[in-house]
């Protein structure tokens, strides 16, 4: 498709754009006069009541339509692509790309790095705004489209262009004064790297941050990722268990300092920094509504409070119902990061109804290398190896996260089936809220 076409792919039933009869195939050319670059053009212009459409039928033809219409009433258009624009690659060379790190011969779509802006409100992608032109900023401060995710690392102009391999990237740091200046709604993100930008450097860029409170909603901290397939990379350490502990110490007092100035706690450690340095899990009210749960900072905990308000409900169920469940051996396969809190969750479940064996996995990333631990980089071939030969019982729950979304297909193109094939044994997918793993345990176990 060529850039700025807007080609119709389907027409939602009973809507204004059926009524006018447009079609799949058809391309939208303006509104009110506008030609449309991508979707934020689109929705915006669209918030009108008075529209007048320019639309190129399949035939050549074009046809002026006005429509009359509520304000938040919908079109009913589906276009082709839904960012309406070609989607825009990184241009940074990070040191600490994830990209960078994973073996030739996958699928290419797990090499495509995004840096779009765009896909920052859409789908809460974060990016370094180096790929971000001026044009684009007055777009999102004229539509003041929030928020605006960060990905900042430092905010030392020298180095930042050091660790993203880019000379622009120090001076786009400029971007966020202008944003901030717009009141747009930002979060933020430091990927921290060991004796790169950390400690001192770390200081420096959190009380430049600071001061952009309290549009700059929240800043994460996350440690890292190391594949094993580094071989060329910038050499870059593991963090240790000291390491961890400073950082902890680090982040709570500035946390305290944000809370009594601006009611937020702005600045989050994500959950491998507390496993690590064993310690206990902040509680929920720290995590201001889990701004940045992609980053994993608070999913440990939302899941755990989601676990203990659905035990409740089933501990209530079974003591008023006097519900029985048939007997039955339960497989579950999670990373090594969350393992002792998902044994911790089976355990209690078990107490609860002792009809209910449930095996917890714990799988090795052996495909990415040992220091990769959370469940959604497994692979397929790791789970097969490491559960073949094992007694599974009944059936085995798989975890969404570990699925190509909305398909069955694992991270090394390994399909469920085939993985059900492999290990003899009927495979449910669990999603990863408290809730649908108390649900997947009981689900149509019930006894009749």
């Amino acid at each position: 498709m060529k850039k700025n076409v807007h080609v119709i792919e389907r027409v939602l039933p009973g809507s204004i754009a059926q009524e006018l009869e447009l079609e799949p195939g058809d391309i939208l050319l303006e509104i009110n006069n506008h030609k449309i670059e991508d979707i934020f053009d689109y929705q915006y212009y669209c918030e009108d009541t008075f529209l007048t459409l320019l639309i190129r039928k399949g035939n050549g033809e074009e046809w002026e339509l006005e429509i009359e219409k509520d304000e938040d009433e919908d079109i009913g258009i589906i276009f082709e692509n839904g960012l309406m624009d070609d989607y825009r690659s990184c241009s940074n060379k990070c040191i600490f790309c994830f990209i960078d790190q994973m073996p030739k011969g996958m699928r290419p779509t797990l090499y495509f790095k995004d840096d779009d802006a765009r896909l920052s409100f859409l789908q809460g992608n974060y990016i370094t705004l180096t790929n971000m032109s001026d044009h684009d900023v007055d777009r999102i401060i004229r539509y003041h489209l929030s928020p605006i995710n960060i990905s900042f690392q430092t905010t030392n102009p020298k180095l930042r262009c050091e660790m993203l391999n880019n000379r622009f990237a120090g001076e786009a740091l400029k971007k966020v004064e202008r944003f901030y200046e717009a009141g747009i709604e930002m979060n933020g993100q430091i990927v921290l790297c060991k004796g790169i930008n950390d400690k001192e450097e770390l200081k420096r860029t959190v009380q430049d941050l600071y001061q952009y409170l309290p549009h700059l909603k929240s800043v994460s901290i996350v440690p890292v990722g190391l594949s094993k397939y580094r071989e060329g990379l910038y050499p870059l350490e593991p963090f240790a268990k000291s390491d961890a502990v400073e950082l902890l110490d680090f982040v709570q007092e500035w946390q305290q300092k944000a809370v009594k100035e601006y009611g937020l706690h702005f600045l989050h450690a994500s959950d491998e920094w507390y496993i690590l340095a064993d310690r206990e899990l902040p509680q929920e009210e720290t995590y201001d509504g889990y701004l940045q749960l992609e980053n994993g900072v608070g999913m440990v905990r939302l899941m755990l409070t989601e676990f203990e308000d659905a035990y409740s409900e089933k501990e209530q169920q079974i003591k008023q119902e006097e519900i029985r469940y048939r007997e039955e051996t339960i497989s579950l396969i999670t990373g090594m990061l969350v393992y002792p809190y998902i044994l911790e969750m089976a355990t209690k479940l078990m107490e609860l109804c002792p009809s209910k064996k449930i095996q917890v996995i714990p799988i090795t990333n052996h495909f990415f290398g040992e220091k990769i631990t959370v469940t959604g980089l497994l692979t397929g071939h790791d789970i097969v190896e490491q559960c073949q030969g094992k007694s599974l019982g009944n059936r085995l729950l798989l975890p969404e996260n570990v699925l190509r979304s909305g398909e069955m297909i694992l991270l090394d193109d390994m399909t469920v089936e085939e993985l059900k094939n492999a290990l003899q044994v009927p495979v449910d997918i669990v999603k990863s809220s408290g809730y649908d793993f108390v649900d997947a345990i009981f689900t149509e176990s019930e006894m009749e």
